[in-house]
């Protein structure tokens, strides 16, 4: 795979490797995960399903974490970790001792997790387009997703659903090259990785729908197809169902969530949503909180490229120990400005590729993965959205989404390559890359707050 690559883009890759290593190791030292999105409650459920371990697991109730709807998976090193440090560490307070601790490791877990990812869906490309050099466009365009460095540097489950994803692709295009020959351990394997999928967070089960949808779809290896699909789900109903019965017997449904449908459903409150108003006097100027209110695509895709919830810049937050506070507004403006064009292109080739499928099984999913996606968490946010500030927003939640667009349309793009045109956006994309380079690492000083 390496050695097809041309001696210009052997040393390109090399760049785009150190330049993606030394965000990873930046963020580990400069960003800690207590400062994440609902950190506190993320905690909490540490914290509570550690507590009888290793004799029993406690799946927390909404009394002890506002995340009690989140599956288990995503705590279960975080928590193993809990438990060795109480059990060597000499403190007063132990809870609070250690969460810096498992904090730290579950972040540099997940960095590991996601390099593994990274590799896995190169992997699977190469499998897919049966290419023997390296994809170079996809390595780019997933570095510039500013959103991937905020989501594993916090304990999240989307974290683990980008690793869990990777192994869903890249077995599922295994078995299709196959032509759905499969035997027991395809099942087992495939539906494990379901599992782990189901137990890492809910968002998940919009890819589920979209295996399903595929059916009606697809025209060839139909039967097999359904027989393999629905046997693998099977196993994962098997391995993931016990912690949703468990959100059935206490909260009455098998999706419990820590608020209600907002109520205030109304076509002036549709309109907010979707609307633009106002949104040029910031979006490429001063793209952060509160300046879209409730808009979901500005929003959207401000926390997609930049950081509108100021949670790695810390702007409207910890402004005592900020750099850069009166800057970085403008900065993100400008690096919203310049992420028009890889947007564009993301789309471009995204749509290009889906074009071409032939009634191809692995695109079919890949496409409806991303479009109900992105409609079932539209609905989600427009549902369960309160207040004026939009906070239900953020990108990271969709991150299965943004990523299987890129995979995606790094497949038409890599068909470019050997002309001018690759070259030219290669490089264009890559002077982007470097501008867009601070948005990228956190800007909290060094161990804060610990």
């Amino acid at each position: 795979m390496f050695k097809k690559l041309k001696t210009p883009y052997k040393f390109f890759l090399i760049i785009l490797v150190c330049f993606f290593l030394f965000i990873l190791i930046y963020n580990i030292f400069h960003y800690d995960p207590i400062l994440g999105y609902d950190a506190e409650a993320h905690y909490a459920y540490v914290d509570a399903f550690s507590r009888y371990m290793p004799r029993a697991i406690h799946i927390p109730t909404e009394i002890e974490s506002r995340e009690f709807f989140s599956p288990p998976l995503t705590y279960i090193f975080p928590s193993f970790i809990q438990v060795i440090c109480r059990n060597l560490a000499d403190s007063n307070n132990l809870l609070e001792y250690c969460k810096p601790v498992y904090g730290k490791a579950s972040q540099i877990f997940q960095n590991i997790l996601y390099l593994i990812s990274v590799f896995i869906n190169i992997l699977t490309l190469k499998k897919l387009t049966k290419k023997n050099s390296f994809n170079i466009s996809f390595l780019l365009m997933l570095m510039m997703l500013a959103v991937n460095y905020r989501t594993i540097s916090m304990i999240r489950g989307e974290a683990y659903i980008l690793f869990f994803l990777s192994l869903l692709i890249y077995k599922f295009v295994s078995v299709e090259i196959k032509k759905f020959n499969y035997n027991y351990k395809d099942v087992l394997g495939f539906g494990f990785i379901i599992g782990c999928l189901a137990l890492s967070r809910q968002w998940v089960f919009f890819i589920f729908l979209a295996f399903f949808v595929t059916y009606f779809k697809t025209k060839k290896y139909k039967k097999e197809y359904s027989k393999f699909v629905f046997s693998s789900f099977f196993v994962g109903f098997i391995f993931s169902g016990w912690f949703y019965f468990i959100n059935l017997f206490r909260y009455g449904t098998f999706t419990a969530f820590n608020s209600e449908m907002n109520k205030n459903l109304t076509l002036g409150r549709l309109y907010e949503f979707i609307s633009f108003d106002n949104v040029i006097n910031y979006i490429f100027t001063k793209p952060i909180r509160p300046h879209f209110e409730n808009k979901f695509l500005p929003i959207f895709y401000s926390d997609t490229w930049g950081d509108y919830w100021g949670y790695f810049s810390f702007t409207s937050r910890f402004l005592d120990v900020g750099r850069n506070q009166l800057e970085i507004g403008s900065y993100l403006g400008v690096v919203n400005l310049l992420s028009v064009f890889t947007t564009s292109i993301i789309f471009y080739f995204y749509f290009k590729t889906m074009r071409r499928n032939e009634n191809n099984i692995i695109l079919y999913l890949l496409n409806y993965s991303v479009i109900i996606s992105f409609v079932g968490y539209f609905l989600f946010v427009f549902l369960f959205q309160h207040g004026t500030q939009g906070d239900v927003t953020k990108a990271t939640y969709l991150v299965q989404m943004i990523n299987i667009m890129v995979f995606s349309a790094s497949i038409s793009f890599e068909n470019m390559k050997k002309t001018k045109t690759y070259n030219l956006l290669i490089i264009t994309l890559f002077f982007i890359f470097l501008y867009n380079f601070q948005s990228y690492l956190s800007h909290f000083p060094i161990n804060y707050p610990n």
